[in-house]
């Protein structure tokens, strides 16, 4: 008897500590082997579903249209397709059981808020030296600190084989967008009265050292996310910049730098993460909102709920095609202007840990199978009622090549706003492939140079 309840505690014990996202072995040379056989070399299942609308993968997307400049705007590859439906409040029970819980609140919320769905297309891919390091990855790469950090990880997706809600989290972090990049963009907020104002306009470039194709891991010093961002508008926020350089390593942390003009100076800024407001879009949204989820994973505990098929955007080219005051809505983006397609996601669900604290008690992320985005995310109040709606709008890009993310958002159902960011449209350039920087580039010492020009 001492001997069954000793086993039973022992399994409740290793289930604990495969939801709480604590340290895991790498898996199997032999599970490995899956990703050349079963599963897509990103970990993805190969076959499509049994009902024939999520197809099989073939490779994705990674021919550029005939004369494609780099930061030219990607043209819509599906712009001939027509949705196979359009999905809102008085049609959504039918389809309740692919709708996550944040899209059916803004369904009810909002009457004029629909979804229109197209036939799905696997577009995601990456180079073959990142399917190679992957290969890699699957059998060194592991979680410690709890999850909440990276060890044996370089230059593909740490977990193609995930088994942990961290393990998905990171993958979605240090989800394949390139080696480094730079984007004109607008971020916009909508008050619950209608009006869309421009709450930044600037340039963010970001590099990643962790996807650096020349790089390896024994050269890799542990940052993953370098991010230079610069406003020229407007005139009141002309010249704040702000400096993040993110890491494997949780005991380091985020490193955080702001350049204010009104002080002249650079000031380090470390509370420019978690659920402090997000200067940028005015503080309409929280730091660790950006691109779904960003920062640290220390505050939550991460449980894996399992995978299903859902409704999500995707392959949305044409929202950046889109004259701003045709996307911008009273109440939601334009749903003409959305590309919604059938995907498989995986299920995260986060809670406050134990001795934490978070202005969102509660949240659930939904990211493709494919690339690990987090496409959508739903977000509870201490009440138990949806309060925040998260969003990213992945993008084929085939000269990358990669299904990338790079406009994001928030819908606010308590106070009745919304957030779109990242929005490059009517831009000079958009999302430009960019060689690597030197490593005195993303410094606090740059920032104040580029801040007070």
């Amino acid at each position: 008897m001492k001997s069954t309840i000793k086993r039973a505690a022992m399994s409740s014990l290793a289930l604990g500590l495969v939801f709480s996202g604590a340290a895991i072995a790498a898996v199997s040379n032999e599970e490995a082997a899956k990703l050349k056989t079963e599963l897509t070399p990103m970990g993805a299942e190969k076959a499509g579903n049994k009902a024939g609308t999520i197809p099989a993968w073939d490779g994705g997307l990674t021919k550029a249209p005939t004369g494609y400049k780099e930061g030219d705007t990607r043209a819509d590859p599906y712009a001939a397709e027509k949705p196979l439906v359009s999905i809102s409040a008085r049609n959504m029970d039918q389809y309740a059981d692919k709708l996550s819980d944040g899209v059916k609140a803004l369904m009810k919320k909002y009457p004029s808020y629909r979804i229109d769905v197209y036939p799905s297309h696997r577009t995601a891919a990456m180079p073959q030296w990142a399917y190679d390091n992957t290969l890699k990855n699957a059998t060194r790469c592991k979680t410690r600190d709890g999850g909440q950090s990276l060890e044996g990880c370089y230059g593909g997706v740490p977990f193609p084989l995930p088994k942990t809600g961290a393990e998905l989290m990171w993958n979605h972090l240090l989800a394949w967008k390139g080696q480094a990049n730079s984007m004109l963009f607008r971020l916009f907020v909508v008050t619950s009265d209608g009006k869309p104002t421009m709450a930044s306009d600037g340039l963010n470039e970001v590099q990643s050292p962790y996807w650096f194709k020349d790089g390896s891991l024994e050269k890799f010093g542990g940052d993953y996310n370098n991010l230079m961002l610069v406003t020229y508008g407007p005139p009141f926020k002309a010249g704040e910049s702000i400096l993040l350089r993110d890491t494997v390593d949780a005991g380091k942390g985020r490193q955080a730098w702001q350049y204010l003009v009104g002080q002249r100076r650079t000031r380090k800024a470390p509370t420019l993460g978690y659920d402090t407001p997000d200067s940028v879009a005015s503080g309409a949204f929280y730091f660790d909102e950006a691109f779904g989820f960003s920062g640290g994973l220390d505050r939550y505990d991460w449980k894996v709920i399992g995978k299903k098929e859902l409704y999500i955007p995707y392959n949305t080219n044409r929202t950046w095609l889109a004259k701003s005051t045709d996307l911008l809505g009273p109440q939601h983006l334009n749903p003409d202007h959305i590309r919604w397609e059938l995907h498989r996601v995986w299920e995260v669900e986060a809670t406050v840990a134990p001795g934490k604290r978070h202005a969102v008690p509660k949240r659930r992320y939904y990211l493709d199978e494919d690339t690990y985005t987090a496409a959508l995310a739903d977000m509870w109040d201490g009440q138990g009622q949806i309060w925040r709606v998260g969003y990213t709008l992945p993008m084929a890009m085939p000269d990358v090549p990669g299904t990338i993310a790079q406009s994001f958002g928030l819908y606010n159902l308590l106070a009745g706003t919304y957030v779109l960011a990242n929005y490059p449209g009517e831009k000079a350039y958009q999302f430009k492939q960019v060689p690597p920087w030197n490593e005195n580039y993303f410094t606090p010492e740059n920032l104040a140079a580029k801040g007070s020009r």
